[in-house]
């Protein structure tokens, strides 16, 4: 039985930490006049403006400051402020004891979904979303479907995409699971590894070679997480490169070769990942995917 953590009510306290690279909080001053317009608190972490190399303090330090917003019962979300490298560094020795007796949101993306997949592992649904970096120069359907998951407004949740060449038509129903496909790639065989079976996986990336995006498929691949899917979900495939030599596909196009022999549904060019209109994703929670001539995604 999946665990959805309480949605917030004003008043409620949003906690703000870097589990990654280095941050300053006058980068995030559109983040905080956000939450503050939402009607929330919130309460700066130890990372935010702490610095060592690139990342948000040491590994201590940030393991920590996360550990202590996750046992803080004052705290009602935690909105990481930043994506980049480093979140792994810190996961092994958090305690998620307390947190899985009373689960509370977890907000990111892109390295953050290293937090998405251990805590999947927990039976607790997380937020796929923008992290408070750049908050502002997103879409406004990235702010309002963000607000709208916190707050448990599910009804506004459904979305339709456009239809892409790419496409496989159909309908598939299951936990909608993944994130950035560097990162997921990188947790194969580990603890924080998700288990793919009858779920609808969710991938994006960004600034990615694409002979490293059919070496990340194939991998997936062989470890058995696009076998058994209920659907596959691919948001932005952003500023993709080429070698000297060209690899000859794009990224959609190493994608659909990966799934070419599984008959599941797949839509491309969804409305979210490391672009300008990027739509909060509730992980872990049941989904019905609708591709045909237009694609819907319903919360169940």
């Amino acid at each position: 039985m999946v665990k959805t953590p309480a949605y917030l009510k004003k008043g409620d306290t949003v906690a703000i930490v870097s589990t990654a690279r280095k941050i300053s909080k006058e980068t995030i001053e559109p983040a905080l006049h956000l939450l503050e317009k939402w009607g929330l608190k919130y309460v700066l972490g130890e990372t935010i403006g702490a610095e060592e190399n690139q990342f948000a303090g040491s590994d201590a330090l940030r393991k920590k400051d996360f550990q202590n917003m996750m046992d803080d019962p004052s705290i009602s979300a935690i909105w990481c402020a930043k994506g980049g490298y480093g979140t792994v560094r810190m996961l092994d020795g958090l305690d998620f004891s307390e947190f899985v007796k009373n689960p509370k949101w977890i907000v990111g993306y892109s390295d953050v979904t290293v937090l998405h997949s251990h805590i999947h592992t927990l039976g607790i649904e997380t937020l796929h979303a923008q992290i408070c970096e750049n908050i502002e120069k997103k879409s406004e359907e990235a702010r309002r479907t963000l607000y709208a998951s916190l707050f448990g407004e599910n009804a506004s949740l459904n979305y339709i995409s456009e239809k892409h060449s790419g496409n496989k038509f159909g309908t598939a129903e299951g936990q909608l699971v993944g994130g950035n496909l560097s990162i997921l790639y990188s947790l194969c065989g580990s603890a924080s590894a998700i288990d793919t079976r009858g779920k609808i996986l969710f991938i994006e990336d960004l600034d990615e070679y694409l002979y490293h995006v059919d070496r990340m498929m194939l991998n997936l691949k062989r470890n058995g997480m696009l076998k058994n899917l209920a659907g596959l979900i691919v948001g932005g495939m952003t500023t993709m490169h080429d070698s000297k030599i060209p690899f000859g596909k794009t990224a959609e196009e190493i994608i659909t070769d990966a799934i070419s022999e599984y008959n599941y549904p797949v839509c491309f060019n969804f409305p979210a990942g490391h672009i300008d209109d990027n739509r909060a994703l509730i992980f872990g929670r049941k989904i019905k995917l609708e591709i045909s001539e237009k694609i819907e995604l319903k919360y169940l």
